[in-house]
Protein backbone atom coordinates (compact mmCIF):
# COMPACT_ATOMS: atom_id res chain seq x y z
CA UNK A 1 0.00 0.00 0.00
CA UNK A 2 1.51 3.27 -1.00
CA UNK A 3 0.91 7.20 0.14
CA UNK A 4 -0.04 7.81 -3.92
CA UNK A 5 -2.78 5.34 -4.02
CA UNK A 6 -4.23 6.63 -0.72
CA UNK A 7 -4.03 9.82 -2.22
CA UNK A 8 -5.90 8.82 -5.29
CA UNK A 9 -8.51 7.39 -3.02
CA UNK A 10 -9.24 10.42 -1.10
CA UNK A 11 -9.17 12.60 -4.57
CA UNK A 12 -12.04 10.23 -6.52
CA UNK A 13 -14.06 9.68 -3.06
CA UNK A 14 -13.66 13.45 -2.82
CA UNK A 15 -14.29 14.22 -6.04
CA UNK A 16 -17.00 11.54 -6.73
CA UNK A 17 -15.59 11.29 -10.10
CA UNK A 18 -12.60 10.16 -11.60
CA UNK A 19 -11.73 12.65 -14.17
CA UNK A 20 -11.81 15.54 -11.73
CA UNK A 21 -10.04 13.70 -9.28
CA UNK A 22 -6.83 13.30 -12.13
CA UNK A 23 -6.73 16.62 -12.73
CA UNK A 24 -6.62 17.65 -9.12
CA UNK A 25 -3.79 14.75 -8.16
CA UNK A 26 -2.11 16.13 -11.97
CA UNK A 27 -2.11 12.87 -13.70
CA UNK A 28 -4.28 10.78 -16.20
CA UNK A 29 -7.35 9.07 -15.15
CA UNK A 30 -6.05 6.08 -16.07
CA UNK A 31 -3.28 6.47 -13.73
CA UNK A 32 -5.89 7.06 -11.41
CA UNK A 33 -7.75 3.95 -12.01
CA UNK A 34 -5.13 1.73 -12.05
CA UNK A 35 -3.51 3.09 -9.11
CA UNK A 36 -7.02 2.43 -7.30
CA UNK A 37 -7.53 -0.75 -8.93
CA UNK A 38 -4.20 -2.15 -7.56
CA UNK A 39 -5.08 -1.13 -3.75
CA UNK A 40 -8.34 -3.02 -3.69
CA UNK A 41 -6.58 -5.92 -5.21
CA UNK A 42 -4.36 -5.33 -2.38
CA UNK A 43 -7.12 -4.86 0.39
CA UNK A 44 -9.18 -7.71 -1.04
CA UNK A 45 -12.20 -5.56 -1.17
CA UNK A 46 -13.95 -2.46 -4.04
CA UNK A 47 -13.58 0.70 -2.66
CA UNK A 48 -15.31 2.32 -5.61
CA UNK A 49 -18.58 1.79 -7.26
CA UNK A 50 -17.99 2.31 -10.58
CA UNK A 51 -21.65 1.07 -12.12
CA UNK A 52 -22.88 4.86 -12.38
CA UNK A 53 -21.14 8.14 -13.84
CA UNK A 54 -21.12 9.26 -10.56
CA UNK A 55 -17.97 7.37 -8.86
CA UNK A 56 -19.78 6.31 -5.45
CA UNK A 57 -18.19 4.99 -2.20
CA UNK A 58 -18.73 1.24 -1.71
CA UNK A 59 -19.27 0.18 2.31
CA UNK A 60 -15.33 -0.50 2.35
CA UNK A 61 -14.62 2.29 0.52
CA UNK A 62 -16.65 4.32 3.17
CA UNK A 63 -15.08 2.16 5.85
CA UNK A 64 -11.60 3.17 4.53
CA UNK A 65 -11.75 6.87 3.77
CA UNK A 66 -11.70 8.31 7.32
CA UNK A 67 -7.92 6.32 8.00
CA UNK A 68 -7.04 6.56 4.48
CA UNK A 69 -7.19 10.65 5.20
CA UNK A 70 -5.52 10.29 8.44
CA UNK A 71 -2.60 8.48 7.02
CA UNK A 72 -2.24 11.26 4.51
CA UNK A 73 -1.93 13.70 7.59
CA UNK A 74 0.39 11.70 9.25
CA UNK A 75 2.70 11.31 6.11
CA UNK A 76 2.26 15.30 6.15
CA UNK A 77 2.93 16.12 9.79
CA UNK A 78 6.02 14.06 9.11
CA UNK A 79 7.35 16.23 5.94
CA UNK A 80 6.62 19.55 8.47
CA UNK A 81 8.14 18.21 11.18
CA UNK A 82 11.15 17.55 9.26
CA UNK A 83 10.86 21.03 7.44
CA UNK A 84 10.61 22.75 10.58
CA UNK A 85 14.23 20.73 11.79
CA UNK A 86 15.71 22.08 8.56
CA UNK A 87 14.50 24.93 8.51
CA UNK A 88 12.62 24.20 5.01
CA UNK A 89 8.96 23.81 4.85
CA UNK A 90 7.24 21.38 2.40
CA UNK A 91 4.15 19.97 1.34
CA UNK A 92 1.09 20.91 -0.27
CA UNK A 93 -2.00 23.86 0.78
CA UNK A 94 -5.26 23.39 -1.26
CA UNK A 95 -6.63 27.46 -0.65
CA UNK A 96 -10.51 27.56 -1.40
CA UNK A 97 -12.11 31.25 -2.23
CA UNK A 98 -15.99 32.32 -3.29
CA UNK A 99 -16.34 31.79 -7.10
CA UNK A 100 -16.04 34.46 -9.63
CA UNK A 101 -14.39 37.19 -6.93
CA UNK A 102 -11.54 39.10 -7.34
CA UNK A 103 -9.58 38.76 -3.95
CA UNK A 104 -6.66 40.84 -4.89
CA UNK A 105 -5.09 40.62 -0.86
CA UNK A 106 -5.38 36.41 -0.89
CA UNK A 107 -3.21 36.87 -4.16
CA UNK A 108 -0.82 38.83 -2.60
CA UNK A 109 -0.65 36.81 0.17
CA UNK A 110 -0.37 33.38 -1.65
CA UNK A 111 2.37 35.19 -3.69
CA UNK A 112 4.14 36.08 -0.44
CA UNK A 113 4.06 32.48 0.96
CA UNK A 114 5.34 30.98 -1.90
CA UNK A 115 8.30 33.42 -2.54
CA UNK A 116 8.98 32.70 1.70
CA UNK A 117 8.14 28.83 1.44
CA UNK A 118 8.70 27.33 -2.06
CA UNK A 119 8.61 23.94 -1.14
CA UNK A 120 4.89 24.14 -0.22
CA UNK A 121 2.54 23.59 -3.26
CA UNK A 122 -0.28 25.90 -3.16
CA UNK A 123 -3.24 25.11 -4.97
CA UNK A 124 -6.11 27.77 -5.41
CA UNK A 125 -10.03 26.11 -6.13
CA UNK A 126 -12.98 27.96 -6.43
CA UNK A 127 -16.50 27.46 -4.89
CA UNK A 128 -19.42 28.44 -3.24
CA UNK A 129 -18.94 29.29 0.92
CA UNK A 130 -21.27 25.93 2.14
CA UNK A 131 -19.02 23.60 0.33
CA UNK A 132 -16.06 25.20 1.35
CA UNK A 133 -16.71 25.02 4.73
CA UNK A 134 -17.74 21.21 4.52
CA UNK A 135 -14.34 20.91 2.81
CA UNK A 136 -12.16 22.81 5.28
CA UNK A 137 -13.84 20.52 7.95
CA UNK A 138 -13.66 17.48 6.07
CA UNK A 139 -9.83 17.99 5.42
CA UNK A 140 -10.51 18.70 1.12
CA UNK A 141 -9.58 22.25 2.21
CA UNK A 142 -7.02 23.51 4.25
CA UNK A 143 -8.02 27.27 4.44
CA UNK A 144 -10.65 28.99 2.82
CA UNK A 145 -11.53 33.12 1.95
CA UNK A 146 -15.47 32.59 2.77
CA UNK A 147 -18.76 34.84 2.52
CA UNK A 148 -21.45 34.30 5.77
CA UNK A 149 -24.05 35.31 7.08
CA UNK A 150 -23.96 37.69 10.68
CA UNK A 151 -21.53 34.52 12.15
CA UNK A 152 -18.36 32.24 11.27
CA UNK A 153 -18.52 28.86 11.12
CA UNK A 154 -18.69 27.13 14.59
CA UNK A 155 -15.71 24.89 15.56
CA UNK A 156 -13.41 26.42 12.79
CA UNK A 157 -10.30 29.15 13.03
CA UNK A 158 -11.84 32.32 11.89
CA UNK A 159 -10.21 35.41 10.79
CA UNK A 160 -13.39 38.26 9.66
CA UNK A 161 -12.09 40.48 7.02
CA UNK A 162 -14.94 42.69 6.50
CA UNK A 163 -18.35 43.27 7.70
CA UNK A 164 -20.64 45.39 5.61
CA UNK A 165 -24.45 46.04 5.00
CA UNK A 166 -27.03 44.86 1.95
CA UNK A 167 -27.42 47.30 -1.43
CA UNK A 168 -29.98 47.44 -3.93
CA UNK A 169 -29.13 48.48 -7.26
CA UNK A 170 -31.33 49.60 -10.32
CA UNK A 171 -31.01 51.48 -13.63
CA UNK A 172 -31.42 54.81 -13.48
CA UNK A 173 -35.22 54.33 -15.15
CA UNK A 174 -36.31 52.21 -12.76
CA UNK A 175 -39.06 53.08 -10.22
CA UNK A 176 -36.92 53.29 -7.39
CA UNK A 177 -34.13 55.16 -8.77
CA UNK A 178 -35.29 58.22 -6.64
CA UNK A 179 -35.16 57.39 -3.41
CA UNK A 180 -31.89 57.38 -1.67
CA UNK A 181 -32.81 54.05 0.38
CA UNK A 182 -35.59 51.46 0.20
CA UNK A 183 -37.08 48.75 2.42
CA UNK A 184 -37.09 45.24 1.56
CA UNK A 185 -40.51 44.99 0.91
CA UNK A 186 -39.98 47.63 -1.42
CA UNK A 187 -37.13 45.35 -2.87
CA UNK A 188 -39.80 42.62 -3.27
CA UNK A 189 -42.10 44.19 -5.23
CA UNK A 190 -39.71 43.60 -7.83
CA UNK A 191 -37.71 41.13 -9.46
CA UNK A 192 -34.74 40.16 -7.86
CA UNK A 193 -31.26 39.12 -9.29
CA UNK A 194 -29.06 37.80 -6.52
CA UNK A 195 -26.15 35.69 -5.84
CA UNK A 196 -27.33 31.47 -5.94
CA UNK A 197 -27.48 29.62 -2.70
CA UNK A 198 -25.15 28.59 -0.80
CA UNK A 199 -23.00 32.44 -1.39
CA UNK A 200 -22.90 34.24 1.66
CA UNK A 201 -24.56 37.04 0.23
CA UNK A 202 -27.25 34.75 -0.68
CA UNK A 203 -27.56 33.81 2.97
CA UNK A 204 -27.71 37.14 4.50
CA UNK A 205 -30.21 38.31 1.82
CA UNK A 206 -32.58 35.33 2.54
CA UNK A 207 -32.06 35.62 6.17
CA UNK A 208 -33.06 39.50 6.02
CA UNK A 209 -36.06 38.56 4.08
CA UNK A 210 -37.17 36.04 6.72
CA UNK A 211 -36.78 38.21 9.15
CA UNK A 212 -39.20 41.18 7.77
CA UNK A 213 -41.21 38.23 6.61
CA UNK A 214 -40.93 39.42 2.83
CA UNK A 215 -40.81 36.97 0.64
CA UNK A 216 -38.91 37.69 -2.87
CA UNK A 217 -38.97 36.64 -6.49
CA UNK A 218 -35.74 35.40 -7.48
CA UNK A 219 -35.80 36.54 -11.34
CA UNK A 220 -31.90 35.55 -12.25
CA UNK A 221 -29.33 33.73 -10.37
CA UNK A 222 -25.81 34.63 -10.89
CA UNK A 223 -22.19 34.03 -9.66
CA UNK A 224 -20.68 37.09 -10.76
CA UNK A 225 -21.20 40.55 -9.81
CA UNK A 226 -20.54 41.92 -13.31
CA UNK A 227 -23.25 39.40 -14.52
CA UNK A 228 -25.35 40.90 -11.78
CA UNK A 229 -24.74 44.29 -12.74
CA UNK A 230 -25.30 43.51 -16.41
CA UNK A 231 -28.81 41.80 -16.20
CA UNK A 232 -29.87 45.08 -13.80
CA UNK A 233 -28.71 47.16 -16.24
CA UNK A 234 -30.79 45.71 -18.88
CA UNK A 235 -34.32 46.19 -17.11
CA UNK A 236 -34.38 42.02 -15.32
CA UNK A 237 -34.23 43.01 -12.01
CA UNK A 238 -33.03 44.59 -9.17
CA UNK A 239 -29.65 43.69 -8.21
CA UNK A 240 -28.24 43.29 -4.27
CA UNK A 241 -24.88 43.06 -3.66
CA UNK A 242 -22.91 44.19 -0.69
CA UNK A 243 -21.74 48.27 -0.20
CA UNK A 244 -18.18 47.75 -1.28
CA UNK A 245 -18.86 45.22 -4.41
CA UNK A 246 -21.47 47.99 -5.61
CA UNK A 247 -18.98 50.94 -5.43
CA UNK A 248 -17.57 50.49 -8.96
CA UNK A 249 -20.53 50.19 -10.79
CA UNK A 250 -22.34 53.69 -9.23
CA UNK A 251 -21.64 55.33 -12.69
CA UNK A 252 -24.02 52.50 -14.30
CA UNK A 253 -26.73 52.29 -11.69
CA UNK A 254 -28.32 53.69 -8.95
CA UNK A 255 -26.79 52.14 -5.62
CA UNK A 256 -29.70 52.27 -2.66
CA UNK A 257 -29.21 51.56 0.75
CA UNK A 258 -31.59 48.73 2.53
CA UNK A 259 -32.79 50.64 5.62
CA UNK A 260 -34.08 47.45 7.21
CA UNK A 261 -31.50 44.48 5.93
CA UNK A 262 -29.40 44.84 9.41
CA UNK A 263 -27.51 41.61 8.77
CA UNK A 264 -24.10 42.14 8.29
CA UNK A 265 -22.73 40.29 5.20
CA UNK A 266 -19.00 39.16 6.03
CA UNK A 267 -16.08 38.13 4.68
CA UNK A 268 -13.69 35.39 6.51
CA UNK A 269 -10.91 33.58 6.26
CA UNK A 270 -11.64 29.79 7.83
CA UNK A 271 -9.24 27.38 8.70
CA UNK A 272 -8.76 24.24 10.31
CA UNK A 273 -8.74 23.98 14.11
CA UNK A 274 -5.85 22.04 14.03
CA UNK A 275 -3.41 24.05 11.66
CA UNK A 276 0.03 22.47 11.12
CA UNK A 277 3.57 24.83 10.50
CA UNK A 278 2.98 25.66 6.63
CA UNK A 279 -0.81 26.83 7.15
CA UNK A 280 0.08 28.70 10.15
CA UNK A 281 2.34 30.18 7.80
CA UNK A 282 0.01 31.12 5.19
CA UNK A 283 -2.45 32.64 7.64
CA UNK A 284 0.42 35.70 8.48
CA UNK A 285 0.54 35.97 5.37
CA UNK A 286 -3.39 36.40 4.69
CA UNK A 287 -3.95 38.81 8.27
CA UNK A 288 -0.77 40.82 7.33
CA UNK A 289 -2.34 41.38 3.75
CA UNK A 290 -5.77 41.59 4.56
CA UNK A 291 -4.71 43.82 7.13
CA UNK A 292 -3.11 46.92 5.20
CA UNK A 293 -6.03 46.46 2.41
CA UNK A 294 -8.31 48.53 0.88
CA UNK A 295 -11.97 47.47 1.18
CA UNK A 296 -12.94 48.85 -2.32
CA UNK A 297 -10.01 46.00 -3.39
CA UNK A 298 -12.25 42.87 -2.20
CA UNK A 299 -15.44 41.96 -4.07
CA UNK A 300 -17.41 39.07 -1.64
CA UNK A 301 -19.83 37.11 -2.59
Amino acid sequence: MELRQLEYFVAVAEEANFTRAAERVRISQSGVSAQIRQLERELGATLIDRSTRTARLTAAGRAALDHARAALAAAGAVRQAVGEVTGLLRGRITVGMVTGCTVTPLFEALAAFHRAHPGVEVTLVEENSDRMVEGVRTGALDLALIGVAEATPVGLNALTIVSERLVALVPPDHPLAGRPSVTLAEVGEHPVICMPEGTGIRAVFDRCCAARRVQPVIAVQASAADSIVDLAARGLGVAILTESMAQQYRERLRVLGISDADIPALLALVWSATPGPALDHLVRHCAEAFGAAARASIDVT
